[in-house]
């Protein structure tokens, strides 16, 4: 087993204009799309050893799987993470805190886990980034940028084009 690498770590925090009650129903929202999750449906019974997905709005397509490990409704969700896209490489982990402030909320995603046997761990901050901007929109706002909008649709219309081992058949082939 390759030791984790914190160095490669990511923590990032963002503050939104609401109480934690609406961040959390939005990031543990089920069974429908969550915009600031890349336009993700989260499929989950959201309890320790659940397994957990991330599908394409047309639930053909697997993006992220991973495990409950921890839940403390309305402040914590801890699960691993796996990019289908890089299924063969192991599980890293994700915990999501919230804190509430006078102002709203203080939303803090941290990522760790990575070790030398994943090839991309520093790409990862970026997406948390962009995430996190879309949490506060959504819930501050209702909505989400027009440029994410516009992404949105053109990858969905370029889904057929995501490589093979995003189908749901092939995740399930590889155990996930």
């Amino acid at each position: 087993m390759t030791a984790s690498n914190p160095k490669l770590d990511s923590v990032l925090s963002i503050e939104i204009a609401a109480p934690v009650e609406k961040v959390w129903a939005e990031i543990t929202k089920t069974g429908r799309v969550q915009r600031p999750l890349y336009n993700c449906v989260l499929e989950s019974e959201l309890k320790p050893g659940a397994k957990l997905r991330y599908y394409s709005p047309n639930k053909k397509r697997v993006f992220v799987v991973g495990e409950v490990v921890e839940i403390e409704p309305p402040r914590k969700l801890v699960h691993t993470y796996v990019f289908t896209q890089a299924i063969e490489e192991p599980p890293t982990l994700v915990t999501w805190e919230l804190d509430q402030l006078e102002t709203g909320c203080k939303v803090t995603v941290t990522h760790t886990g990575w070790t030398d046997a994943h090839k991309a761990p520093e790409k990862t901050a970026g997406g948390w980034n962009d995430i996190l901007g879309m949490l506060k929109d959504e819930v501050e706002r209702g909505r989400i940028s027009l440029k994410w909008r516009i992404m949105y649709r053109v990858g969905n219309a370029i889904m057929f084009m995501m490589p093979k081992k995003t189908t749901v058949e092939e995740v399930e082939k590889a155990g996930w």
